[in-house]
């Protein structure tokens, strides 16, 4: 009597231990679950903007300026203006732009937020460019860099939770913004470094 009571008495134990077991791999695979959903839901919410996202009016909008149409290569984004000391630097721009243009996208975004230096019209900044240094290669239209009314570009271009790189500032007219093949930022350069700069060339090719 006492040997069946013993036997009785671990088959109870084991299989209570059996249920816990199982109530355990259950309850862990009920977490592993709700982690993967929350990671579902975090990677639904989270999106990074590629560089390549973005486009613009032209300077006269009369056609857009898709930057996808620039995969493959650099693209060297500019804030140029006609009154200002570094203006001469649209020649430099204009140079780069005719001899390493299969390599690099030049485009000049205009722009008025420093002491009024671009205080014109599209088509007086379009004829300044054209008849003053030869420009070929594309004008957006006339927006803001910084402040409350920043474009959307200037917006990713300077803030590192956008571009995944830095935080960066336009200073002043002439600022430079590289982009690499896939739409990434590479660097970003102040007014002083010129277009045909060793160190602006180094960095295309």
């Amino acid at each position: 009597m006492r040997t069946i009571l013993i036997c009785a008495f671990a088959t109870f134990m084991a299989s209570c231990s059996q249920k816990s077991i199982t109530a355990e791999s259950n309850m862990e695979k009920s977490s592993l679950k709700t982690q993967e959903a929350t990671t579902d839901v975090a990677s639904e919410t989270v999106t990074v903007t590629n560089f390549h996202d973005f486009s613009v009016p032209s300077l006269d909008e009369s056609a857009k300026l898709n930057m996808a149409d620039y995969k493959g290569k650099k693209i060297l984004v500019v804030n140029v203006a006609s009154k200002c000391g570094y203006t001469p630097q649209y020649e430099g721009l204009q140079k780069l732009h005719e001899q390493y243009g299969n390599q690099v996208q030049i485009i000049g975004f205009p722009c008025n937020q420093f002491m009024g230096q671009e205080p014109g019209g599209k088509e007086e900044i379009a004829s300044f460019c054209k008849k003053n240094y030869g420009v070929t290669f594309p004008l957006a239209t006339k927006i803001d860099v910084n402040g409350k009314d920043q474009h959307p570009i200037y917006k990713w271009l300077t803030s590192a939770s956008e571009n995944q790189v830095g935080t960066f500032k336009v200073s002043w007219n002439f600022n430079k913004f590289l982009i690499d093949e896939n739409g990434k930022l590479i660097a970003h350069y102040g007014s002083g470094v010129k277009p045909m700069s060793e160190e602006l060339i180094a960095a295309i090719n």
